[in-house]
This record gives C-alpha cells, structure tokens and sequence, in this order.
C-alpha cells in the first residue's frame, strides 16, 4: 500500500510540472518561492494545521476559497479584496465562502520573513494545496500575481451554483477552459465540509409536482435533514456528507451532485464518470489532482498584477 501511495504522488507530480509547461502564459512552478521565501511552505502549513486543529471544518474551507477565486478573474486573489463591492460580497459567497482570516495570518507572517515577495493569489492556493493528510499531496504551481479590482457581478453570474442544470455547470466551466471530467471531480470535493440549509432545502420540500421531497434522497436523512431545517433563516448547517464528513471520498449532498447522476443532462454526460470513481477511489484521486492542477493553472502573470502587502487591499 504504501508503494502504491508513492507511485502516486510521483504521478502527481509529473502532472504538475507538465501542466506548469504548457504555453508561454503559465509560467508557474513549484519552486517559484524556493530562492525568495524559502520558508514558505512550513508558514502555510503550520497555519493551515493549526486552523483545521481549532474546526476541522476549516480544510474543507480553504479548499473552496481558491476554486471561487479561480472561478472569477482566475486565480488572482480578487475574492479576498474588501469592499461593498467586493467578490466576497457576491450572493453566493454570503454565509458561505470562508477562511479570510487564515489567509491574514498567512500573510502576516510571511511579509514578517519576504516582504513583497509572495502573491496572496499563491497563498489562497497552496493553503488549499497543503490543506490536509486526508487527500493526496500534489505540487502546487506558484507565481502568480494579485489581480488590482474585484468582479461583484462575475461571482454573482458566473459561479456554478447547486441548485442549476448540470448542463448549465458544464458551460459554466466551460468557460474557465475545465471540461466535464473536470465538473464530476471536483465536485468530490463536496463530501467534505458543511453546507447551509438554504442550499438544500430545494430537495426537502415541494421538489416537484409529484414528490414533496426529492426521492433520490435517503428517506431517513431527508427526515433528519427536515427537522435541522424547519423554521430557520436557512443558515443551519450539516455535513455535506453525514457518513464521513472529515473525509475525502466520492460522496455529496447537493442536489447539483445528484444530478450528476440522475439528471437527463447527468445521464447524458457524466453518469458514467460517477460511476467509476464510485467504483475506483485510486482513479478519483487521480483526476482530482489533475483538475485541481488544471484549476489552479488559470494565472494573472502578466504586469497588471502585483504583490500585495495585504490580501484585503491593493497596495
């Protein structure tokens, strides 16, 4: 098991530094830092550890903040600037999107050691990167730059959402240059974490003209699920998956998971997809890494960026 578990990370790697090779515009590499900030990774790690110690829950967090970075203006930090009109302000990031201060603290620590030298943009994705034990370790390309404004109406428009056709995700990252593979994987990352009531409660009540409730969904955890969501502001929140909320595996509660599986557009396009990573974790894993790469591989490189001081505004 564990020669299998290192062909896999050398796999990982090589994935890593082919995708970091692809055209003039991705020049990032895994040993952006290695000369400039060479105590970067243990600051990021330490962190991170310490943050999941205090709510476990954080991992999950860190991990969804960088795929909602990615999603708008690409990977450029846009979603940690402040401001009324501000990216974290965006309706799907109220209540939802989290792990800011984390990313402050980061920060601080390493303008203590490298001043001006690390990309918050870089910081928000080997966070997510480095997050935990539970999956496996990729190397995570760096040398971005922080984009300079914030697209409000980008997030609120151009973000997939858990309650849309999964023909209408697929489009979505489409247009971030991710394929449907890329829409069935990353969705694993659903089985980690929490999610408010509000982003399901679609599949508890009035779901269709013939089912109160969705009949995909397990009677006695849409029983449970009922009694956590009755009569609150839909802020209440459960494990995205109440078997094993800690861990990383191929399960999720969203409708737009389900979907996947038993749409009409799910069947068309990605039931079979589903179906083999139920059937073959290695294989999850692997495209998983691979979509992550791929994900984080949408950089601001170019001289509009900069380095910022602090994540929360431009210099």
């Amino acid at each position: 098991m564990e020669h299998a578990y290192s062909r896999l990370l050398l796999v990982f790697s090589v994935l890593a530094l082919s995708l970091g090779n692809q055209g003039v515009r991705c020049q990032l590499t895994s040993d952006y830092y290695d000369e400039t900030c060479p105590h970067l990774y243990t600051i990021v790690q330490q962190h991170v550890f310490a943050a999941m110690r205090a709510e476990m829950r954080m991992g999950a967090s860190l991990l969804r903040l960088h795929f909602h970075d990615c999603f708008v203006n690409e990977c450029d930090g846009s979603i940690l600037l402040d401001g009324s009109d501000g990216e974290k302000f965006a309706q799907p990031h109220l209540n939802s999107v989290r792990g800011y201060e984390v990313i402050d603290a980061i920060k601080a620590d390493i303008e203590s050691v490298c001043p001006e030298v690390v990309s918050c943009a870089d910081i928000v994705a080997l966070a997510a990167g480095l997050w935990s034990t539970l999956c496996p370790y990729w190397d995570v390309l760096l040398g971005r730059k922080d984009g300079l404004v914030a697209n409000q109406s980008g997030a609120d428009n151009g973000l997939p959402a858990p309650f849309e056709p999964i023909d209408l995700i697929i489009l979505k990252f489409n247009a971030v240059g991710l394929n449907t593979t890329d829409v069935v994987v990353l969705s694993g990352a659903h089985t980690i974490g929490r999610a408010r009531c509000a982003l399901f409660s679609n599949r508890l009540s009035n779901f269709s003209a013939t089912n109160s409730v969705d009949p995909t969904l397990d009677a006695s955890l849409a029983d449970s699920l009922q009694s956590l969501c009755a009569g609150g502001d839909g802020n209440q929140t459960t494990a995205l998956d109440v078997s094993s909320a800690d861990m990383f595996d191929n399960k999720g509660l969203l409708s737009s998971d389900q979907g996947l599986f038993s749409s009409p557009e799910g069947i068309a396009n990605t039931m079979d997809l589903v179906q083999t990573y139920s059937d073959d974790g290695y294989q999850f894993f692997y495209d998983f890494v691979w979509s992550m790469i791929k994900m984080g591989n949408i950089p601001l490189t170019g001289p509009e960026g900069e380095i910022r001081k602090n994540c929360r505004v431009v210099n």
